[in-house]
């Protein structure tokens, strides 16, 4: 098998778990976890071969979040119990935005001082709205999603650039998908469903 065979098989099982992955998310089924935690170690892989760095460093402390939103949906609600969806403060929002911009500039900064990464700061971008995206996510937050809609609109750009076209169609769906999501757990929460 040639390496771009690797590649591509590689990246279609990526692909095939992110989708199970967010798919899962949106019905906020447990398995949405380890399906995630499957599709991060490929795409650590994946990453450090296109030379983008902040992206495959973003897979390995997703390896940790995966883990622990794993956890919290299980045990982080009322008594220990299964955890709500919830909303956080807009004051907050404000902080997660303002803390993604700061983040943004210093990590595109670093990364273009210091290695030959790819288009520094728009990799670092999608990284720093990924990590609150998926801590937020990981605390059942519903604005996660909208972390995940910029994310992901950002990123198809990104990998469309770096002839990741696999990666960029997953990206399209999971922009899809988001949208979906958040709409979905609004109406969960609406319900009473999600708590």
């Amino acid at each position: 098998m040639s390496a771009a065979e690797w590649n591509f098989l590689i990246e279609t099982a990526a692909t095939i778990f992110g989708l199970l992955c967010v798919w899962l998310t949106i019905r906020q089924n447990i398995w949405c976890w380890p399906t995630g935690l499957a599709m991060v170690v490929l795409y650590v892989y994946i990453f450090w071969n296109a030379k983008l760095y902040s992206d495959m460093g973003l897979q390995v402390i997703y390896i940790g979040l995966q883990i622990y939103g794993w956890w919290f949906w299980l045990h982080g609600g009322r008594d220990r119990g299964r955890a709500p969806v919830r909303i956080i403060p807009a004051a907050w929002m404000a902080g997660w935005i303002g803390t993604g911009l700061v983040g943004m500039v210093l990590l595109g900064t670093v990364m273009s001082r210091t290695t030959d990464a790819s288009l520094p700061y728009w990799d670092a971008a999608t990284t720093v709205l990924s990590l609150i995206a998926q801590w937020l996510m990981g605390r059942k937050v519903l604005q996660s999603w909208l972390f995940w809609i910029a994310v992901d609109v950002l990123a198809i750009g990104i990998y469309l650039v770096k002839g990741l076209h696999q990666t960029s169609v997953l990206y399209a769906v999971f922009l899809v998908m988001a949208t979906l999501g958040f709409f979905a757990w609004r109406r969960a929460m609406a319900s009473g469903e999600a708590i």
